[in-house]
């Protein structure tokens, strides 16, 4: 008894065999796509750069009791403490984004928290 083709019926597709050495991965799911740049995040980070660095300043000279009348000397640690929260994470990301903007290796703006428009 002869046996039939065990093909099953396309109904008239056309198809082709894959390679035999294929391991299932193809180049194009190991590639990045472009990351666009997040310019809202990097903006409030230019500002809170910004605000800590003045809050910084204004702070050193209560401290040091320079162009600043020495009756607000009470309010130069909290200042100086505000100044350097915000001063801190402004300047951290700044930096990350100057650095992805220069193409230094190993930054990118990934690194950046992006605040979904």
């Amino acid at each position: 008894m002869r046996m039939r083709n065990s093909r099953p019926n396309t109904g008239g597709a056309r198809y082709s065999r894959l390679p035999q050495d294929d391991d299932g991965f193809i180049d194009l799911q190991f590639e990045r796509p472009p990351r666009k740049i997040p310019y809202k995040a990097i903006g409030l980070a230019t500002i809170l750069f910004l605000l800590g660095t003045a809050l910084l300043t204004v702070g050193s000279l209560l401290l040091a009791g320079v162009y600043i009348d020495p009756q607000y000397a009470d309010r130069t640690w909290p200042v100086l403490l505000l100044g350097l929260l915000v001063f801190i994470p402004g300047g951290y990301h700044v930096f990350i984004a100057y650095n992805a903007w220069r193409g230094v290796k190993g930054y990118s703006f990934d690194d950046i928290p992006d605040y979904n428009d």
